[in-house]
Parts: structure tokens; C-alpha cells; sequence
């Protein structure tokens, strides 16, 4: 039965990791995006201590951990003001989808770079005309002799610019429209057809947005992960993760916001007592609280979930943190800035900036609307909606 303690070593990664956390921080990120540098001393900090590649076996270079260890991993380094997005993608995402389906030769060549965090790997799914409707995406791989050449447009693709590698999710040329039939391709960013597009957004971050366009990329036939005609399994393979990862990270934005929050309402003193004595500023805070506990548990069961191999289950419960997390951070940031008045909005505090990129937790990598039907549908046994 389970006692809901983290493990003795889950708590001494969180705390290794809130030690390398606290030389970073917000102001640190927010002096690069100022000076439009990269993150890449910190991200290869990370990887140097072994956080990066807890997820990854250790024979090829990672921790032996879990996705619940990767997890803890960038709640920390969210909570300390320094979120590192690209986390969620290579680590996650793509290195997990190499590890379950791909050949022992790919796991050799790429997994011990994307543990060291020497080797950085972007994730392209989206397309402008396919939206949440992963099944009419139309970039298309063809074979050619021993080769394949893969065209098609991408977009909202994050890291493209510190990244090496980029695994494209595309559709065998053949595959009929109706039920997506996805081949994994890893694709080097310097491919010849390859052009990336910066795509600007109102929030500040190091990590930018990119338009990707697929022109006739030619890839040798092991540029392939896993089988062409898998099907589904192997791309939740990584989405799956993909959604873990969303939420810890917006666990960590919650919990920075909660902390700089109550301690100015434990500080502020405007009348007689400080502000955090009255109900209208403790209330809320102590709503906060509770509502991220709950989603750090539903993180934390869909981790367990993936971990045991319980694709499915971990599935429901991924989507169910994903919407957990994305809420509370939304909420978390509103509270923190409304407690600070004024204040709240200032540069030096960065709180603003953060609401806004919170909002992205509400909508990526999965809409909370595609979410709730999901849970609908598959957990309560609703009829299909769309």
C-alpha cells in the first residue's frame, strides 16, 4: 500500500536539485532573455550532476530512474524560478520514445548526448491546419531506395534553435486519411530542406517557438524510430511523458508563486497586522495550497503509472495532471499577484511575465477542452463529442 512518502532517494534528488536550483533562479533567467543569451550553462549544469538523464537507463549513460524522478527533477528547478521547457521535450519525450522503440544502435548514438545534455533533440507534432486533430497531420515520409524523404510544415516547435536533432512525427505516404498512422523520423536541424521560422510571442523565455518548413528532407533509412507501421503506442510513448513533464513543471511555477506570495503576506504590514492575518488574503493562499497538493498527487500517480508500464492508466492520469497543473499555476500566479497589489506586476518581481506563460499550461501541449473530453469519454464512458 501506498504511504504517499516520496522514497528516501526521490527526496534526496529533490533536495540535490534545489541546491543546484538555487545558484540559477528567476533573475538569472530573466538576465538572459534581457541579453537574448541561452540557458545553456545551466542546462548543461543539470546534465553535468546527472539530473537531465535520471529517466534514462543506465547503460546508456542516464540515472536508471523513473519518469517520476525526471519529474521531481523540473518541479525543483520550476519552483526555484527556473524553469528549463526543453526538459519536457528532450529528456522526456524523446528520449523516451528512443529508449522504448528505437535500435540498440540509436539508443547508443543519441541517448548518452541527451542525458549529458550535450545533445539537445526538439519534438514536432503541430501543424497550422491540424490543431488538437493529431490524425490530419499531413507531413508525409516516402520511401526512396534506402532512403526517406520527408515533406510537410510543422509548427509551434519549441528549441529549434539549441536544438541538434528534431524527431518528426510524420505519415507514411501511403496511409489513408482517417486514423493516424505515425512514423518517427530524427531529423538534424542542419538538414538540406530544412527552414525554421521564428515565431514571436508575448511572454518572455529563452526558449523560442518555431515554424518548421519540410521541404523534400532527404534521411537515411535508420533515421526511422521504431516501426512505420507501429501505430499509436509508440508516439504516447513520449506524449505521455510530454504531459507528466507539463505538469510538474506548472507545479513549479505554482509553488514559486505560492512562496513569494505568503512570504509578503507574512511581511506586509499596512494597518495594525500583516495583510496575511485577513481572511481575504489567507483564504485564497490556503485555496492555492490545497489545489496544488492535488495536482503534485496526480503527477506523481501518472509517473508511478508510466513507470509500471500501465500506458493506458498513465494516459488518463497524465491528461488529469496536465489539466491539475495547468490550473493551478493560472490560479497560483493570479493569487501571488493580487496579494503583492500593485507590485505584483512589476519587472523586478517577474510575477507578470509568468502569469502570462502560465496561460500556456491551459493550452499545451494539450487544451484542457481536449483533455475534459478525453476524461469524458474514456474515463466516464461518455459518448464521443467530436
Amino acid at each position: 500500500m501506498s504511504t504517499f512518502v516520496e522514497t528516501e532517494e526521490r527526496q534526496a534528488l529533490r533536495e540535490a536539485v534545489k541546491g543546484l536550483a538555487s545558484r540559477y533562479g528567476y533573475q538569472y533567467m530573466a538576465d538572459r532573455v534581457k541579453a537574448g543569451e541561452k540557458t545553456t550553462d545551466m542546462w548543461l549544469d543539470y546534465g553535468k550532476h546527472g539530473f537531465l538523464g535520471v529517466n534514462i537507463p543506465e547503460e546508456y549513460g542516464g540515472g536508471g530512474g523513473g519518469m517520476g524522478d525526471l519529474a521531481a527533477v523540473l518541479e525543483e528547478a520550476s519552483a526555484a524560478g527556473s524553469p528549463l521547457l526543453m526538459m519536457v521535450v528532450s529528456p522526456a519525450i524523446v528520449g523516451s520514445i528512443i529508449t522504448r522503440c528505437g535500435t540498440e544502435e540509436q539508443k547508443h548514438k543519441w541517448l548518452p548526448g541527451i542525458a549529458s545534455g550535450e545533445t539537445v533533440a526538439a519534438f514536432a507534432i503541430t501543424e497550422p491546419d491540424a490543431g488538437s486533430n493529431s490524425h490530419q497531420i499531413t507531413t508525409t515520409a516516402t520511401r526512396d531506395g534506402d532512403t526517406w524523404v520527408i515533406k510537410g510544415q510543422k509548427t509551434f516547435i519549441s528549441g529549434v534553435d539549441e536544438a541538434d536533432i528534431i524527431l518528426v512525427v510524420a505519415r507514411t505516404a501511403d496511409a489513408k486519411t482517417g486514423k493516424l498512422k505515425p512514423a518517427l523520423f530524427l531529423m538534424p536541424t542542419d538538414a538540406p530542406g530544412l527552414e525554421a521560422q521564428h515565431i514571436p510571442m508575448d511572454f518572455v523565455a529563452p526558449e523560442k517557438q518555431f515554424t518548421l518548413f519540410i521541404d523534400d528532407v532527404r534521411l537515411p533509412a535508420d533515421a526511422l524510430v521504431g516501426d512505420e507501421d507501429g501505430g499509436l503506442w509508440q508516439l504516447f510513448a513520449g506524449l505521455n511523458p510530454e504531459r507528466i513533464m507539463g505538469a510538474a513543471m506548472t507545479c513549479g511555477q505554482a509553488r514559486y508563486a505560492l512562496e513569494k506570495a505568503v512570504d509578503y503576506a507574512k511581511t506586509r504590514q499596512v494597518w495594525k497586522d500583516v495583510i496575511g492575518t485577513h481572511q481575504g488574503i489567507a483564504h485564497p493562499l490556503a485555496k492555492v495550497k490545497i489545489e496544488l497538493e492535488q495536482a503534485r498527487l496526480l503527477v506523481q500517480k501518472a509517473a508511478a503509472l508510466y513507470d509500471a508500464g500501465d500506458d493506458f492508466a498513465a494516459g488518463e492520469y497524465a491528461n488529469m495532471a496536465k489539466y491539475a497543473g495547468g490550473e493551478i499555476a493560472c490560479n497560483a500566479l493570479d493569487v501571488a499577484v493580487q496579494t503583492h497589489g500593485g507590485s505584483g506586476l512589476t519587472t523586478e518581481l517577474g510575477l507578470g511575465n509568468q502569469l502570462v506563460a502560465a496561460r500556456l499550461g491551459r493550452i499545451a501541449p494539450v487544451s484542457r477542452e481536449m483533455i475534459l473530453n478525453f476524461i469524458a469519454m474514456h474515463s466516464l464512458g461518455l459518448p464521443k463529442s467530436y
